[in-house]
């Protein structure tokens, strides 16, 4: 496939995250909500009595807020869906007199309906795509005005893992003159790239409201991390009464600062547009100048350079904080995989939050955008554990044929200036072998994963799926034809039977590592990755060892809610970050694999008899009886290690073992100070030590950042229990109660615990392995707050933040 080099823009206003429209004066919406749960005749009407309806702010999550239970679905956690209202009142001020008026929404799950004044302005079903309506004709100026918002989850069993309910991301008000640039109306491309110079080509689409044609002068300036103006261009065009006209700019960049996973260069865009000499419309957009190339035989380049992508799956909740997730929170768990060697996100398996996507452009990830889990025919959901009972076939696929195209049609437009993303999906395993799909094929072989054998000729034919895939590719090749085409097949032995896989520019395979050579040589022009992988060190070998295979998406890179086993369980639990954004013993693993700098962590468990190969998951525990064979457990990617107990050599030095990537020792538990030490060169590199704790003593806290902004900016407090010497609990489950003073109130308290299925809107939960997080928001005042926690029997903890 030839090398394609792209500059791609993010859309920023004043505050991050308000670039999603990229015109006009956009005003977060967020607050001053009224809120109920169930069906409620006649409460679109602007004349509705909502006085004893619950206040809250945007976003909102329902669902979150349970009450779990075993009579809702597995598949989305035992967490409740429903009907919810949600209203509005406002008033538009005398200086925006004559102004057109917008509202948009990031995401509301799902069939949002929006009322404007008892004026239905439409019902999009689809809950993770972003859209706007024009309020303008319907908005009383200068007088009271309602919003009211109907959302319907009560086919809350549509998905095969947690969605949340509500208005769960930003609403964003955009005043507007009647001329302006359009909605997602500035895109970048840059056909030629070099270090010397880049030339970047702009499309700015206006809109014309009037009834006048306008002429218009269009400037461009890009400006340098200094603010220096680095190319600019200018152009003048005529745009039609009641019409919609684009202008082509091209400029050139001397020198270009290339976007990368290592330095994620960015620039400002400036976009204004003039009619005479007055400023009608401006937008600024941060760009990003980067190269990709694909080639079926030497893989995945950036900016010309040859690169594996270390890349995690991700769905969007956050645990307790459910689907309605702080930016504050995304970029701790993005920075503690980046802390990993991991370099790509793919979003699992639907548009997520814009805040994901502006931090992978700051943060240097490459993401796959993936659209669809489902096409016209629905999947299994799982009601009564995973992959255990009769499964339920609500779903998607319930609005495919009407809605998909619109979807990712607006998708793609809404993503497709980030710099972060660098393939678009339209599907994951759309081709399940017998769910829906059936080919004859598969009386002869299966897939690697859980399936119905045998083809079932009552099933929709396989044959169906390169059809569906012809018409989405041509959407994305329609509004970005400089991002490949990809999916991840469930099914490639089925699928390669159908036109499908020859669709796409570059196909992923899910969990068919042993079809990776075979394929490679049967479809040599094929592009191949591995988009979903678990995560064993065999699955990375086929990657690190195979030229051709760019990439692996491991699943996950996060715990998530859903999916869930027979009850009691919350969710998924096997990412490498666990609900509260900590890291697991795995994600250690990971490290050794994937990061270049020297590390080691130890880990332990009773050794077991016939064990087929050391253990991801040990724990970082230094707490047995006296006498018992312990496993020591040494994740590293140093050459060598050895082992001290107390400072005396216990475990002699080892190898790094390729077969496992674990290097062990099996010694008889004493208590005292358990340290590995890791060789490169014959050298020292790394250390990583346990020490046996005693019982709980006390409580340590310590915030992520100490300052956060008081217009709800949210903390993040680390929580441990620790003995005594101030040495981690691991063992611990006490009780914690969190209080606060000043500024802030509690969001959530979140210990990760699978199982634990209390109430999570309160302030008092018991930690997990000895560790808790607490999410603390701003209130909207400055001044200095203090978030406290106490539990019975061990001496509490204060933290103290500012909010400013």
């Amino acid at each position: 496939m030839r090398t394609t080099a792209i500059l791609f823009i993010l859309m920023i206003w004043a505050s991050m995250g308000t670039g999603q429209v990229s015109f006009g004066e956009p005003q977060l919406f967020n607050q001053g909500w009224k809120f109920a749960k169930g069906d409620f005749e006649n409460a679109r009407a602007a004349d509705f009595d909502d006085s004893r309806w619950r206040s809250l702010d945007l976003p909102h999550d329902w669902s979150v807020e349970g009450p779990y239970s075993p009579h809702n679905a597995s598949a989305t956690g035992y967490l409740p869906g429903g009907i919810a209202w949600y209203r509005k009142t406002f008033s538009t001020d005398a200086g925006h007199a004559g102004k057109r008026i917008y509202i948009y929404f990031e995401g509301i799950y799902r069939d949002g309906e929006v009322f404007i004044n008892g004026k239905s302005l439409g019902m999009r079903p689809n809950g993770y795509i972003s859209y706007m309506y024009d309020l303008t004709p319907h908005i009383k100026q200068g007088e009271s005005n309602t919003l009211a918002v109907r959302v319907d989850h009560s086919k809350s069993a549509d998905s095969r893992w947690y969605t949340g309910s509500g208005i769960y991301r930003n609403v964003w008000l955009i005043y507007a003159g009647p001329v302006h640039i359009a909605q997602w109306g500035v895109f970048y491309t840059t056909p030629e790239i070099s270090e010397k110079q880049s030339t970047i080509q702009t499309e700015t689409t206006v809109v014309n409201h009037s009834d006048k044609p306008v002429n218009l002068t269009v400037n461009q300036e890009l400006l340098d991390k200094n603010q220096k103006v680095v190319a600019k261009a200018s152009a003048k065009m005529t745009v039609a009464a009641g019409s919609t006209q684009p202008v082509t700019q091209n400029m050139k960049v001397n020198q270009p600062a290339l976007w990368s996973v290592d330095t994620p260069a960015l620039y400002q865009l400036k976009t204004t547009v003039l009619q005479g000499k007055d400023i009608i419309d401006r937008t600024i957009t941060t760009a990003g100048i980067r190269q990709l190339g694909f080639d079926p035989d030497k893989g995945f380049s950036l900016n010309g350079k040859s690169m594996k992508v270390k890349g995690v799956c991700i769905h969007h909740d956050a645990g307790s904080l459910g689907s309605a997730v702080p930016r504050e929170v995304w970029q701790r768990r993005l920075e503690t995989l980046k802390s990993l060697g991991c370099n790509a996100i793919r979003t699992s398996h639907n548009p997520q939050a814009p805040d994901l996507y502006q931090l992978a452009d700051e943060l240097g990830f490459l993401v796959i955008n993936e659209a669809f889990d489902e096409w016209e025919f629905p999947k299994k959901k799982w009601l009564e554990g995973w992959n255990q009972g009769k499964p339920g076939f609500q779903g998607h696929a319930e609005f495919f044929e009407e809605w998909a195209e619109t979807d990712l049609r607006d998708m793609i437009l809404r993503d497709r200036n980030h710099p972060s993303v660098f393939m678009w999906s339209i599907g994951n395993e759309v081709d399940y072998p017998n769910d829906p799909y059936s080919h004859p094929i598969l009386n002869k072989e299966g897939i690697q994963q859980q399936h119905t054998a045998g083809f079932l000729p009552n099933q929709p034919h396989a044959d169906r799926l390169g059809g569906i895939a012809k018409r989405l590719a041509a959407i994305v090749r329609e509004h970005d034809s400089s991002r490949p085409v990809t999916a991840g097949l469930a099914g490639p032995i089925m699928s390669n039977e159908t036109e499908y896989p020859g669709v796409l520019d570059v196909v992923g395979y899910n969990y068919t590592e042993s079809r990776y050579a075979m394929d490679h040589e049967k479809y040599p022009e094929r592009v191949l990755y591995g988009s979903e992988n678990g995560h064993s060190m065999d699955a990375w070998k086929a990657v690190r060892d195979n030229e051709y295979i760019f990439g692996q998406f491991l699943w996950t890179g996060i715990d998530y809610l859903g999916e869930s086993h027979r009850w009691p369980s919350r969710g998924f639990t096997s990412g490498l970050i666990d609900l509260a954004g900590y890291k697991k013993p795995r994600a250690y693993f990971r490290e050794s694999l994937w990061s270049e700098k020297p590390m080691a962590y130890l880990g332990t468990y009773l050794a077991r008899r016939n064990e087929r190969s050391p253990s991801v998951d040990a724990l970082p525990v230094w707490n047995y009886n006296n006498g018992d064979m312990v496993r020591v457990v040494c994740y590293t990617n140093c050459g060598s290690a050895k082992l001290l107990l107390n400072g005396s050599e216990v475990g002699g030095e080892k190898p790094y073992d390729d077969h496992t990537g674990i290097i062990f020792w099996d010694i008889p538990f004493s208590p005292g100070k358990l340290e590995v030490i890791s060789y490169k060169a014959g050298r020292e590199a790394a250390r990583y030590s346990l020490e046996t704790s005693q019982r709980p003593q006390a409580i340590s806290a310590k915030a992520w950042k100490e300052t956060i902004s008081k217009d709800r900016g949210v903390a993040q407090i680390e929580i441990q229990i620790v003995d005594k010497d101030g040495k981690p609990v691991i063992l611990s489950d006490e009780e914690i109660v969190c209080t606060t003073e000043g500024p802030v109130k509690l969001l959530r308290l979140e210990a990760s615990n699978p199982r634990d299925k209390g109430d999570y809107t309160g302030n008092r939960l018991r930690v997990f392995q000895g560790k808790m997080i607490a999410y603390v928001e701003a209130t909207g005042e400055p001044g200095k707050a203090s978030i406290n926690f106490t539990s019975q029997w061990l001496d509490g903890a204060k933290v103290d933040i500012i909010s400013e």
